[in-house]
């Protein structure tokens, strides 16, 4: 990736450079084939602003914007997708861990706002049990991104003798880490399994994870703190995989503008120019749908509505890159589908992105029905119609 290449955005809020993304962009094969991100690539996101990104400010934090952050990633997307993933995380997981007690969030944050936080929230697993002053936690957890590289770890676990789901803070060095995550693509975002065998966790550290996904409802509370889980979490899982599909589109690109075989170049052919026009509208239009999704969540009044439409939007836009990748993936000549190759890469993380839970259109669909069919969808269009007269 030249610096010619290295997108530009007026609307970050954090320190992402050239010099930064040009760094994780020279990173991403090794991490690719070491299953890892490198220290100096997490150092740096780090150092960037990505971890503090929805850190309150009274922790040193930026209590971001979800538009910011959709563009800080997807920035970081086109330079490596497995970066981009972790960096996401890292931000996402400061948003829920605002929501701990007051002095767990000093115990967390008090040094600096440049905390790294995995977790694993969804499906709950283990157990959390009551002991004086605190819960008891043993269990493992699969999936863990960037688990190796981080100083906490919230884990979701059910309360024994009851029937809520508790969230607990556990420190990194007291999380074993199993070697585990080999997957096609996203390679690098290190997502083993975290494993704690008997932690104690103070009540200050602990939240309900029914909480968790609500929101605050403290008044004071900033916005990003505020408002419920569902309603952005699908567009910015679905940002790494933007940036990484805006990268497929100029790595293809090269290719169809350089010679062929026979000294032609290879958008003199109609399919390829088709391939263009298609793939590059696809990632366009999907880059506006999340676009849209942070606006709303940043600012528009919170309703089951509005939380199933993002859901939808975040959702579609993932089948949206994923189509427009392999739509470049089948047109381009072997040698840019070598199994080595960017392309190929880019194909297989965009790939794992949208094959994620939160971004599968089956069951998003039936809760955007539900939402716009049933009775908070028949006021919405009550609503629609008297503007409309």
């Amino acid at each position: 990736m030249s610096s010619s290449n290295v997108p530009r955005s007026g609307r970050r809020t954090s320190d992402l450079t050239d010099d930064v993304l040009l760094l994780a962009a020279e990173h991403a094969r090794l991490a690719d084939q070491e299953r890892r991100l490198s220290g100096e690539v997490v150092t740096t996101l780090t150092s960037a602003g990505l971890a503090r990104h929805f850190v309150p400010r009274r922790w040193g934090g930026t209590e971001g914007s979800f538009l910011g952050l959709l563009e800080d990633v997807a920035a970081v997307g086109e330079a490596c997708t497995s970066a981009a993933w972790v960096a996401m995380l890292w931000a996402a997981h400061g948003r829920f861990a605002a929501l701990l007690p007051d002095e767990g969030q000093r115990e967390v944050w008090g040094g600096s706002p440049d905390v790294r936080i995995a977790a694993a929230l969804v499906p709950p697993a283990g157990r959390a049990e009551p002991v004086d002053g605190g819960w008891r936690v043993t269990g493992s957890w699969g999936c863990v991104s960037g688990v190796e590289h981080a100083a906490w770890v919230l884990v979701a676990a059910p309360e024994a003798y009851g029937d809520g789901v508790r969230v607990c803070a556990v420190p990194g060095d007291a999380v074993d880490v199993e070697d585990t995550w080999d997957a096609t693509g996203l390679r690098g975002t290190g997502s083993h399994t975290a494993v704690v065998r008997d932690a104690f966790v103070p009540h200050r550290r602990t939240v309900p994870l029914a909480e968790l996904m609500r929101g605050s409802d403290a008044p004071e509370a900033a916005r990003c703190h505020r408002v419920p889980a569902h309603l952005p979490g699908g567009l910015l899982f679905c940002a790494p995989a933007l940036g990484a599909a805006r990268r497929a589109v100029a790595v293809w690109s090269e290719w169809a503008a350089a010679k062929g075989p026979g000294g032609r170049p290879h958008h003199d052919s109609s399919a390829v120019r088709e391939t263009l026009a298609l793939a590059s509208a696809q990632v366009d239009a999907a880059g506006l749908l999340l676009e849209r999704a942070a606006r709303r969540s940043d600012t528009d009044p919170v309703s089951d509505t509005l939380v199933a439409g993002n859901r939808r939007d975040a959702a579609v836009a993932a089948r949206m890159l994923a189509d427009a990748v392999d739509r470049l993936f089948r047109t381009g000549g072997a040698h840019i589908r070598d199994g080595s190759g960017e392309l190929t890469r880019l194909w297989r993380d965009v790939h794992t992105v949208a094959s994620h839970g939160v971004l599968r259109l089956e069951p998003v669909a039936g809760a955007y029905a539900s939402a716009v069919l049933g009775a908070d969808g028949a006021e919405a269009r009550t609503s629609a119609a008297s503007r409309s007269r």
